[in-house]
């Protein structure tokens, strides 16, 4: 009788499961049913499967939004940000972490604090700091940006993780007459990698999707990242669904490669920092 209970109960939640994760992928079928449908085909049922696979979208998305040059600017900006990121925050962390003085106890409590402060209230801000310093219109103003909006969140990765970390190792290393740069690079920043991994990971998950932030800094039509470029596809008279789906699937399938090839280590890297930490 336990048995038969316990066996119809599992069998309820994993039906309750099943269904949740069929809710949670509807999105993903409306976006690639549709990106393979014209225009009237998805204004009369847009839940229908399509009649005819019409793959010219992505062709017509490509070259209407110039999605070579998009993808280059997205590229750019991840990739040169993460990079930033890692260098600074993963040194300051370290720095943080094995010097708790009262001063950088405070500044850590900033750090802190900064993540909370919701974008949108340091919007008009950064715009005139950004101006003041030649940042709009540019791929390494946008960088800089980054820097300053994700550099919080990294630290407070990165400064968990670091505290798990014993001590004796680097004491080893300093015996040995390896000098402060050399135990961060040789021995500590070794350590870091799955730490690493989660931070790349995390904020380019935020970078790629990002809209507000390019959409305010980079203003030149050559500049446009793949989620700006997609929005000009929608204006007060039109709005080229077909299209903008088509070029939807294209901007998500290189970073969910990039999420499916590191995603195990996120865990890891979490779990580490918040809990050894």
């Amino acid at each position: 009788m336990k048995t038969d209970a316990y066996n119809a109960r599992l069998l309820l939640v994993e039906i309750a499961l099943i269904v949740l994760a069929l809710l949670f992928l509807a999105p993903f079928y409306f976006v690639l049913a549709n990106s393979v449908k014209n225009f009237a085909e998805i204004l009369i049922n847009a839940a229908s499967l399509p009649k005819v696979l019409r793959w010219d979208n992505y062709v017509h998305a490509w070259k209407v939004l110039q999605f070579a040059t998009t993808l280059k600017n997205s590229l750019l900006i991840t990739v040169f940000s993460n990079i930033g990121l890692v260098i600074i925050s993963s040194m300051a962390a370290y720095r943080l972490a094995r010097r708790p003085s009262r001063f950088n106890r405070m500044l850590l409590a900033v750090f802190v604090a900064a993540m909370v402060i919701p974008f949108q209230a340091i919007m008009i801000p950064l715009v005139k700091v950004a101006s003041w310093f030649h940042l709009i219109n540019s791929i390494p103003g946008i960088v800089v940006c980054y820097f300053g909006l994700c550099v919080s969140f990294t630290i407070f990765l990165y400064q968990g993780f670091v505290r798990s970390i014993p001590f004796e190792i680097e004491e080893s290393a300093k015996v040995d007459g390896c000098s402060p740069y050399g135990v961060f690079w040789k021995i500590i920043f070794p350590l870091l990698k799955p730490m690493t991994v989660t931070v790349v990971l995390l904020n380019s998950l935020w970078m790629w999707n990002d809209f507000l932030l390019p959409s305010i800094i980079l203003q030149q039509k050559d500049l446009r990242t793949i989620q700006v470029a997609i929005n000009s596809l929608f204006g007060e008279y039109t709005n080229q669904w077909d299209l903008a789906l088509a070029a939807l699937v294209m901007s998500v399938v290189p970073i969910l490669i990039f999420f499916l090839a590191l995603q195990k280590h996120i865990i890891e890297g979490i779990t580490s920092g918040a809990i050894k930490g």
